[in-house]
């Protein structure tokens, strides 16, 4: 079938009242940078739907972009019509023609937005459904369970059909909620909550400490491609590599072991934090799961935050690790996450790390060192690389209403 346009419903952002304009213009914005590779594609914009024009474009193709696009509740393929009873009797037949196997059954759906159209729902129902029962032979009607919903949409402007409610994302458009710096380690913990923070619509940006030679440059490489995953969801990615040899050395040099683990955390929150304040973000993210290793006990999160008044969010706080791990599968970063490359997170790991650290040592520990030049080094060094597709032009057209 040869779809013209896909419908796109909002969801979420139909709540936003007097602020929906920003949230609409946010997701048109992500809408354009996940299309670049579609160029034909044009996006109208307007305050109930949006739409993407096909303009020969793959349906099938550009439907698999949506579906990770986070602020679309749901789609649908369809095409554009005259306001005429004759002409959706067509269309809907050539669809539903299409689409039939022996034994479908359907039911049709009107929903009459212009109260000026000369049929009202029940009427229309009962014209397309007579006409497709007339012309396709075994077809039969469940109005509970059908295997085709014939959707009918009836606007001031034209009538649109469809029949497929594809599921999106949900959530809210990138960067509607502000910007937070992911501290990624190549994990499976961290892309999860980085993921789920830009559903809540953050942008984030990943913070990656990288040890060499210590760690391999098939560690940070693994990391990259767990970027690149992220980036799928909002077009780009925008990682930061932090050079941490000489700071972690000195930690295993200078504080007690079984407390290297609590002054490495703090050492990169640190790091991380300054990171945060020049890319003028408002929190940091981390992927701890409350209780899952030494550092993530509520004593070690207690000594660890003592370095920064920032947020802190944690969105895998209570998960255990078999959700985190269907998480991970679901959102395509799993196989690279078990990669068996370590990160600097595991190969200073002490025999006998501090599950209870107080913070009292630690910051005791840590007086007898000026750390302060070390930090500002480390990010003066930082490695930027920003993940994204090529961009392309795409028409954009915005509705009156705005």
């Amino acid at each position: 079938m040869k779809y013209d346009r896909i419908l796109i419903r909002y969801g979420e952002l139909s709540t936003k009242g007097r602020n929906r304009k920003q949230f609409v213009d946010k997701l048109k914005q992500t809408i354009v940078k996940s299309l670049d590779g579609f160029p034909n594609v044009a996006i109208e914009a307007k305050r109930e739907r949006m739409y993407v024009l096909l303009n020969g474009e793959s349906a099938e193709e550009i439907s698999k972009v949506l579906k990770s696009i986070f602020g679309i509740q749901s789609f649908s393929p369809a095409i554009k019509l005259e306001r005429d009873i004759e002409i959706i009797k067509a269309a809907a037949l050539d669809i539903v023609a299409f689409l039939y196997n022996d034994g479908c059954t359907f039911k049709i759906s009107a929903r009459r937005a212009d109260k000026e159209f000369e049929l009202d729902t029940n009427d229309i129902n009962q014209a397309i459904g007579g006409h497709l029962l007339k012309n396709i032979p075994g077809l039969k009607v469940d109005v509970k369970n059908p295997d085709i919903n014939v959707q009918i949409e009836v606007r001031q402007e034209a009538i649109y059909l469809s029949c497929e409610n594809i599921a999106g994302a949900g959530g809210l458009p990138s960067g509607t909620s502000g910007k937070a710096m992911l501290m990624l380690s190549g994990g499976l913990d961290s892309p999860v909550a980085g993921y789920l923070s830009m559903k809540r619509g953050l942008e984030v940006e990943g913070v990656h400490f990288f040890s060499p030679p210590f760690t391999s440059e098939r560690a940070k490489q693994k990391v990259i491609d767990i970027s690149e995953k992220l980036a799928h969801f909002n077009g780009h990615f925008v990682l930061h590599i932090v050079p941490f040899t000489t700071i972690q050395q000195l930690i295993h040099k200078q504080i007690p072991e079984n407390y290297t683990m609590t002054a490495t955390r703090r050492m990169m929150l640190r790091i991380t934090d300054e990171i945060r304040r020049r890319q003028e973000a408002l929190a940091i993210i981390t992927g701890e799961s409350l209780g899952q290793v030494a550092s993530q006990t509520l004593e070690s999160m207690y000594a660890i935050n003592d370095v920064t008044n920032t947020p802190i969010l944690r969105p895998l706080i209570t998960s255990d690790k078999t959700e985190i791990i269907e998480w991970a599968k679901k959102i395509d970063t799993h196989d690279i996450s078990i990669r068996p490359y370590e990160d600097c997170c595991t190969v200073f790991v002490p025999s006998s790390p501090k599950t209870k650290p107080k913070k009292e040592k630690v910051q005791y520990y840590e007086s007898f060192t000026d750390f302060e030049p070390l930090i500002e080094e480390a990010v003066n060094k930082v490695e930027t690389i920003i993940l994204k597709r090529e961009e392309k032009k795409i028409n954009t057209e915005t509705d009156s209403l705005f």
